[in-house]
């Protein structure tokens, strides 16, 4: 998978909402005990995402530039270059999608 359009649908609509500024919408791209690994701080289900998102993701008006994308079974990694009022920089995104949704959504460097 090189094609940010051949994402499976959860991952790019995640993508979508962040950028949008739709918290409830990235939040509903999790399973229930979805999670976030932010470099090893995990956040585990929806209101510890939420936190942890009004604080340093969609809070901070994040705004990811996809770069690329591959995949390893279950994992998708999306490489992006971030924006806004929090971190700025490339960054990787490994979302492991079961069943339809997100159930963890890796931050690496």
């Amino acid at each position: 998978m090189s094609s940010i359009q051949s994402l499976p649908p959860v991952v790019r609509r995640a993508v979508e909402e962040a950028n949008a500024g739709r918290t409830d919408g990235f939040l509903d791209c999790f399973a229930p005990d979805g999670a976030v690994d932010d470099w090893g701080r995990v956040f585990r289900g929806r209101e510890a995402i939420r936190g942890w998102s009004d604080a340093e993701f969609i809070g901070v008006q994040v705004e990811l530039t996809p770069t690329g994308a591959s995949s390893n079974g279950a994992t998708v990694t999306v490489g992006a270059q971030v924006g806004g009022m929090g971190f700025n920089g490339p960054s990787h995104f490994a979302f492991t999608v079961t069943d339809g949704l997100v159930a963890l959504m890796r931050i690496t460097g």
